[in-house]
C-alpha cells in the first residue's frame, strides 16, 4: 500500500531512489544499499525490491511491485481468473465458490485494495452476488464496475444497494433512457453500441479519465477473455486449483489460431498460494521463445 500511494512521487521526482518502511507503513529515503532499504524507485521502470533474496517478505513483495508502480502516465490493467486442473472456473450451474483457495481469495482482496477500479461482468454478478470489497484487507475498496452492455441485470444485486463502494453500471447507450443518472444506488453510465456489441476500450479510456491507473479486471471468464481478445491486459494472472470439474463454465476463450507460433506465449512467474499456484502472465513484454527456455525440473515442497 505505502508503495502503491507514494508511486505518482517517486516518478515525479525522476530519479533512482531507495526506501525503508518505518512502524507506520510510511516509506522512508535511505542511501542506495542501506540495510534497513526493502523497495528502490528505478526511473522508467518502477518499483524495485531491495530485500534480499531469502528474505521470508521477498516473494511477496515482487508479486505486487509491478501494479504498485503503475502511475496515471504509466498505468495498468491486470485480470485475474482461478481455474479447475482442466481450465473451469465453475460447474455449469455456475458454482464458483470456491474454485481456488483461501490464500487465493486473500490475493484477490490484495489486488482490489491496490487497485483504483474493479471491472466485473454481469455474469459474475447474477451467480456470485459479489460485494467487490477489502473486507479482508486493510486498504479502501476500489472504484466498483459492473459491466453489462445488454443490460440484463436487476438492481437487486448488492452492489446496487450496499453502498459500500462507489459503482458505476456500464451498459449499451441503446438500452438507456436520456434521463437516467443511476441504477439502483449506483450510477449508470452509457456507452456506445452496435450490431458487434460494445468496445470495450471505451470502458478503460471512461475509466483512465476519472484518474484510475490501476484496473483489476475481476472475472469472470468471458468479460476477461474480450479484454485479453482485445489487447487491453498488461498482465493476466491464473490460479489455478488442485481440483477437477469434468466440464462447466470455461476459463480463457479467444479466437482460435490455426498455428501455435500465432498463440500467446507470454513471459511469466510462477507463485505459491497454498494449494493453488498462480501463473503471472506478464503480456506487455515480448513473448517468450520456448527454445530459448531453459530445460529445467523444480520440485515444490
Amino acid at each position: 500500500m505505502a508503495a502503491a500511494g507514494d508511486a505518482i512521487r517517486a516518478e515525479a521526482a525522476g530519479v533512482f531512489a531507495s526506501f525503508s518502511l518505518d512502524n507506520d507503513g510510511v516509506l522512508r529515503p535511505v542511501a542506495a544499499g542501506h540495510a534497513d532499504a526493502v523497495l528502490a524507485w528505478r526511473p522508467g521502470v518502477g518499483w524495485e525490491s531491495a530485500l534480499p533474496a531469502d528474505d521470508p517478505r521477498r516473494a511477496l513483495v515482487d508479486l505486487y511491485l509491478p501494479i504498485c508502480g503503475a502511475t496515471r502516465t504509466r498505468p495498468i490493467t491486470v485480470g485475474h481468473l482461478g481455474q479447475s486442473l482442466d481450465g473451469f472456473i465453475a460447474t455449469h450451474a455456475g458454482d464458483s465458490q470456491y474454485v481456488t483457495g483461501r490464500e487465493n481469495i486473500l490475493h484477490l482482496h490484495r489486488l482490489r485494495a491496490l487497485c483504483d477500479a474493479i471491472i466485473v461482468g454481469a455474469g459474475t454478478v447474477a451467480a456470485d452476488d459479489p460485494q467487490l470489497t477489502t473486507r479482508h484487507v486493510p486498504g479502501p475498496s476500489p472504484l466498483r464496475v459492473i459491466f453489462d452492455p445488454t443490460r440484463g441485470l436487476g438492481d437487486n444485486y448488492r452492489v446496487f444497494s450496499d453502498g459500500s463502494a462507489e459503482t458505476l453500471y456500464v451498459c449499451g447507450r441503446s438500452l438507456t433512457r436520456p434521463d437516467e443518472s443511476h441504477f439502483g444506488r449506483a450510477r449508470l453510465v452509457a456507452i456506445d453500441d452496435h450490431e458487434e456489441g460494445v468496445d470495450v476500450a471505451d470502458v478503460v479510456h471512461l475509466l483512465r479519465d476519472r484518474g484510475c491507473a490501476r484496473i483489476f479486471i475481476e472475472g469472470g471468464g468471458v468479460t476477461v477473455s474480450t479484454f485479453l481478445e482485445a489487447g487491453l491486459l498488461d498482465r493476466l494472472q491464473i490460479a489455478i486449483a488442485p481440483l477437477i470439474i469434468g466440464d462447466g463454465r470455461p476459463a480463457i476463450r479467444l479466437e482460435p489460431r490455426a498455428v501455435l507460433g500465432d498463440c500467446h506465449r507470454p513471459r511469466y512467474r510462477v507463485f505459491r498460494m497454498g494449494g493453488d499456484v498462480l501463473f503471472d502472465c506478464d503480456l506487455s513484454a515480448p513473448d517468450d521463445n520456448p527454445s530459448a527456455a531453459p530445460a529445467d525440473v523444480s520440485r515444490i515442497i
